[in-house]
């Protein structure tokens, strides 16, 4: 259930030729609509024609010989005029003849009711009133006989008046049973059925604009019938017909306190679809009644979902933005600006939106949002002053709660439902462990043809420095395997100091800010016309939280104090640790000068020559590539988070803390070299886009079977085993598995998920223009 199969190559398939056979009944229902209007309209003129002729003879009448008839138009039947010159025209005779014989004081019957049956006529015979009214209005103007009407004067003599009248009524229905036999309405008999059924389909399909919003909700039976319904395939495993399945909602639907629940759309058709067709109808009344609407309809036009210019879609899935200064913020949405600027594919960026609270907590220099319009916009601004090009894609945002004892957001509800259906062609996420640890929702490999996983954080490594850490890693460290190989069908590792993970390969498919590299290439021109370019000496930036490396840092100063002597560094850094920090720095009197956290890119650090980075937490440091883009000297840890950074000249790697101090010493007292433009070009966002490419394989994906099928989605050429994978039936049960786990509120909360982030609340509703949870997934609308 919900996954999306990809139709054959051959075109086939039941939805193909439903969808055929609609066009089909919605081009035939076109043209029988505009036949029934040009007939209807033919009618209309030619009873008028008929009715005016009919006027003009009985005012004639008094006066003088009835006019010709008018010119009977091109394709009129002929019978039709000559039966009025017969039947009508002695009757007008008639009446001239027997008014002219009446008596001066004669009266005419007051307000004579039309003869029975007359309603049942298609034309409009209110024409009739003034046929008398012109025969009263000449004969005052002539003098030759009046009308006076007295009370009580019913009699034979004024019964038979009107019996001019009553033939003129028989006579037009004579004239309307005649015009079936030659043909005007001949050409809907054959249609009639057709012609009802789609009346009444039209009529269902305005009911709804016509009918009050206040729908009742759904009662007990008809949830029960859906259910039985919805279940038909399971019940066909336990040997339950189907038949019985029928007429156990036949039973369920039929009757409600007495009366007929549903009407047959047509006597022809089996009673069991015509219900199945009308609880649908209902359900379908009742989602409206309630807001949720959803762009997965069965009846959407397939061209709604075709991707313009054949151009794939790829959906940029991270932890965190801007601007929050981390790694997930900055990288994915480099990512995200390098892979819009090919023609390639389309590209959407989807990020956390946080409630004012926790913007408080997270973001720096007390910098707080509104909106999530407000928040794009300064997310663009930032990426504008850094790259040189115009960035043509997508910003998106779901709700997300900040942890304080893990320091990260956590998403709240189903992320995937973010995505709409038409666009969830290729998914990447950023840090797949962390946005599924409590993903309960669709699983991202039934919706989406490809998922790449990209790993950013050595959790592991982190978790080990808590409390009960070694316990609380083994416990991720499986959990990491289980969710990657449930949601991911590769899995790209910065480096190894990650866990190995199923379905993964290490490659570093990050780059540099453009603009640390401007800043190398003119320290490197600078340096070429004699300029002093390094004014100060080493420095460390990073997150003031423990894990960043700091505790190296003051274990290795503290420890080699003396052989540092007069060695000073800087340290800029804002986290929840600061105080800690720095106090440790002040009980072991180390040469250390704290100041607030700033943009590496800030012109006040472009003058340090050496960055100091001990950390053996971190991934791939962004800030050490940094770095080494600006053309200064590293000093890191031989440590596999440094292995892309060993090929370069600049950097110093220590393997023991004596090496540290004669590593620190070398780059204090020499002078950095440039980088070549081999260095230069590694370090950039463009090749770091195609090494991405290239290991996770998008560069296939993107160019297999070029050409987008019905639903706007490229086909996957499938081969259909016999028996399905042991790979894939062991996913699809972890993935099932998964799924059951996180949605007991119990067992989120006994494994550290935050309160109420199965779904988002009532406040991120409000800010990102949600419907509610319960409106969104209904109990009966899956």
């Amino acid at each position: 259930m919900g996954k999306e199969e990809t139709p054959p190559a051959d075109g086939g398939g039941a939805f193909a030729f439903i969808s055929k056979g609609w066009r089909e009944v919605r081009d035939s229902a076109s043209a029988d609509l505009r036949l029934m209007r040009a007939r209807a309209d033919s009618v209309r003129a030619r009873a008028d024609r008929e009715l005016e002729h009919l006027l003009a003879s009985a005012a004639s009448a008094l006066t003088g010989p009835a006019p010709p008839l008018p010119p009977v138009a091109t394709g009129a039947p002929i019978a039709e005029v000559e039966f009025v010159r017969r039947r009508i025209q002695p009757k007008i005779q008639e009446l001239r003849r027997h008014c002219s014989s009446r008596a001066p004081d004669a009266r005419w019957p007051p307000g004579a009711a039309p003869a029975p049956g007359a309603s049942s006529l298609r034309i409009d015979l209110s024409g009739i009133t003034a046929i008398r009214n012109a025969i009263v209005a000449e004969g005052d103007r002539g003098g030759r006989w009046r009308v006076a009407r007295r009370k009580g004067d019913q009699d034979e003599e004024g019964r038979k008046e009107w019996e001019v009248v009553r033939v003129i009524q028989s006579g037009l229905k004579e004239f309307e049973r005649r015009s079936l036999s030659s043909g005007i309405f001949a050409g809907f008999r054959g249609r009639g059925e057709f012609v009802e059924k789609f009346r009444f389909g039209m009529k269902s399909l305005n009911k709804g604009y016509q009918e009050s919003k206040d729908v009742p909700p759904l009662h007990l039976t008809e949830i029960v019938a859906y259910l039985v319904r919805q279940s038909g395939p399971f019940l066909d495993q336990l040997g339950i017909q189907r038949d019985l399945c029928d007429k156990l909602v036949e039973m369920l639907c039929s009757k409600r306190n007495g009366r007929l629940m549903y009407h047959s759309l047509s006597k022809d058709r089996p009673l069991a679809e015509n219900i199945s067709d009308e609880l649908d109808l209902r359900i379908a009344r009742v989602l409206e009644s309630t807001g949720y609407h959803t762009d997965e309809g069965f009846w959407n036009d397939p061209a709604k979902y075709k991707i313009s210019d054949n151009r794939r879609h790829v959906a940029i899935v991270t932890t965190a933005s801007l601007p929050w200064m981390t790694g997930t913020a900055i990288n994915p949405l480099f990512r995200a600006a390098y892979l819009a600027r090919s023609a390639k594919q389309k590209v959407t960026l989807v990020v956390p939106w946080l409630s004012k609270s926790d913007q408080e907590l997270v973001y720096p220099n007390n910098i707080t949002f509104s909106s999530p319009e407000e928040q794009e916009t300064y997310i663009r601004n930032w990426l504008q002053e850094r790259i040189g090009f115009e960035a043509n894609f997508k910003i998106s945002f779901y709700p997300g709660k900040f942890s304080k004892e893990r320091r990260s957001i956590i998403p709240a509800g189903d992320t995937s439902q973010f995505i709409s259906s038409k666009e969830a062609d290729i998914a990447i996420l950023e840090e797949p462990e962390h946005l599924n640890w409590y993903h309960h929702g669709k699983r991202w490999t039934d919706k989406f043809n490809h998922v790449i996983g990209v790993v950013h954080t050595n959790y592991l490594e982190y978790i080990k420095r808590e409390k009960n850490g070694a316990i609380q890693s083994f416990l991720v460290k499986h959990i990491n395997n289980w969710v990657t190989r449930a949601y991911c069908h590769k899995v790209l590792r910065l480096s190894a100091a990650t866990q190995d993970l199923p379905r993964s390969v290490v490659c570093n498919v990050h780059g540099v800010n453009p603009k640390f590299l401007n800043v190398g290439e003119k320290i490197a021109a600078d340096r070429e016309c004699g300029q002093k370019v390094f004014s100060k000496g080493a420095y460390f930036l990073g997150k003031m939280v423990w894990a960043k490396g700091y505790r190296e840092l003051i274990d290795l100063l503290s420890k080699h104090k003396n052989d540092l002597e007069g060695f000073m560094i800087d340290v800029y850094g804002n986290g929840e640790d600061s105080e800690a920090v720095q106090n440790a720095a002040r009980k072991f009197d180390l040469n250390i000068n704290f100041f607030k956290g700033k943009d590496h890119a800030d012109d006040s650090l472009h003058g340090y020559k050496v960055f100091v980075n001990p950390s053996v937490s971190d991934v791939l440091c962004t800030a050490t590539a940094e770095a080494l883009a600006m053309g200064k000297f590293v000093v890191c840890a031989d440590h596999p988070s440094n292995d892309f950074f060993k090929s370069f000249p600049n950097c110093l790697t220590y393997r023991t803390s004596a090496e540290f101090v004669a590593r620190v010493k070398e780059a204090m007292a020499t002078e950095p070299q440039p980088l070549t433009s081999e260095q230069r070009y590694s370090l950039s966002w463009e090749a770091a886009t195609e090494r991405f490419m290239e290991y996770s394989e998008l560069d296939k994906v993107l160019n297999r079977n070029g050409h987008p099928g019905r639903n706007g989605k490229v086909n996957k050429a499938r081969k259909i085993p016999l028996l399905p994978k042991l790979s894939d039936v062991v996913d699809g049960g972890l993935a099932f598995a998964h799924h059951c786990l996180t949605g007991n509120e119990i067992l989120r909360l006994a494994t550290g998920a935050i309160p109420g982030t199965r779904d988002y609340d009532k406040q991120q509703c409000m800010d990102l223009n949600l419907l509610p949870p319960q409106v969104q997934h209904p109990v009966y609308g899956w």
